[in-house]
């Protein structure tokens, strides 16, 4: 079985949140890997709620919900919640450039040390 692997074809830091194109893989133990499609994930909402502070939620309270769009590739509503003393998002991506194709990915913040702030 072929495990997923998903590639930043836009590495470029933004003023802006913009979105960020991602290219599908399969990954192959013996063989070159094949191009499975590509998805673009819209962070500006994740981000938005990231720069709210929220703190010491509840578990699984969800802070806010985000619609699909032509921009965003999801297939459904996707939840932005507050889970372990983070911020996450679930998503379910519909590929393009492909003929069929779903991807399902978890946006999580993670600080590190030193890093730039938002």
């Amino acid at each position: 079985m072929s495990a997923l692997q998903i590639k930043n074809s836009d590495c470029v830091e933004h003023s802006q949140p913009s979105p960020k194109a991602k290219i599908v893989y399969d990954k192959d133990t013996f063989t070159s890997h094949d191009k499975m499609g590509d998805a673009q994930i819209v962070i500006k909402p994740f981000l938005e709620v990231h720069k709210l502070g929220l703190q010491e939620l509840p578990g699984g309270t969800e802070i806010k919900r985000v619609l699909p769009t032509r921009e965003n590739c999801l297939s459904e509503e996707s939840r932005i919640f507050y889970h372990n003393g983070k911020i996450v998002q679930d998503m379910i991506l519909v590929l393009r450039n492909v003929q069929c194709g779903e991807v399902e990915i978890q946006l999580e913040w993670i600080k590190i040390s030193g890093g730039r702030r938002l």
